[in-house]
């Protein structure tokens, strides 16, 4: 493995994707293909805490469609049932929004259709709460930005746009790469070398495709100093990794 000195600030955060409150997983992104892993996702956010994670990544997922919050008090029994923080994303378009977000409990919040779609709204939320509460969410489809919860393409170049928000001050990013996301098929890691070599000076969570500790690894070895860590999904609910075995490699 790299020499990475400061392997043990690389961050693991396993990912709880609400719909209805309950802990599911979307294939790709689609509504249609579903997989319910838990009714209840303070428990599930309580064994990932037990299990070593330092801070956990949720997605309204009912939020990202409709176009505003949906899963907040799901989210705040989450926040109420474990120490460590957690950042939120899907949904969150308004200033307003981002107060309740904050409200429910969560450290920092992910901004993405409204960051693409109104980049002045990105600069106001970094004035109201300060950039290191802010992240901006990028999801890419052939290097491309999706929004509206997947549902929408745009022809907004993801490392493009990336580069404009760090030139407005946003210095930490998560890239999802849509083809890989929930596909156990590896991480993109070309795209994610790309992208971080976009923002140089911020931090890039990845996310999408992690499939066992040898990707992280790989990940690892794209020695980008910027990328900060990793979102892991379906391969912590399917048992194709385990949680407690990866998180050795950063202690």
């Amino acid at each position: 493995m790299t020499d990475i000195k400061d392997r043990t600030l690389f961050t693991v955060f396993p990912a709880i994707d609400i719909r209805d409150g309950k802990c599911v997983r979307l294939i790709q992104g689609n509504y249609e293909k579903q997989i319910t892993y838990s009714d209840s996702p303070s428990s599930q956010a309580a064994l990932w805490e037990k299990q070593g994670a330092r801070f956990l990544h949720l997605v309204d997922l009912d939020g990202a469609k409709e176009g505003h919050p949906v899963n907040l008090k799901t989210v705040e029994t989450i926040t109420n049932a474990i120490k460590i923080p957690c950042q939120l994303g899907g949904g969150i378009r308004s200033i307003e929004d981002a107060k309740l977000a904050f409200k429910a409990g969560v450290e920092r919040i992910i901004i993405g259709t409204a960051a693409c779609e109104n980049p002045n709204f990105v600069e106001d939320l970094v004035q109201k709460f300060s950039h290191e509460k802010i992240v901006i969410g990028i999801d890419a489809k052939n290097g491309k930005a999706s929004v509206r919860g997947w549902m929408k393409d745009t022809d907004l170049k993801a490392t493009d746009l990336a580069a404009e928000f760090a030139r407005k001050g946003i210095n930490r990013f998560i890239y999802t790469d849509i083809a890989t996301d929930g596909m156990l098929s590896g991480p993109n890691y070309s795209a994610i070398s790309e992208f971080s070599d976009a923002v140089p000076g911020t931090k890039v969570i990845a996310s999408g495709g992690v499939a066992s500790v040898n990707d992280v690894i790989k990940l690892l070895n794209i020695a980008k100093k910027n990328i900060e860590g990793v979102i892991i999904g379906k391969a912590l609910y399917d048992g194709k990794l385990a949680l407690s075995d990866l998180l050795k490699l950063f202690r």
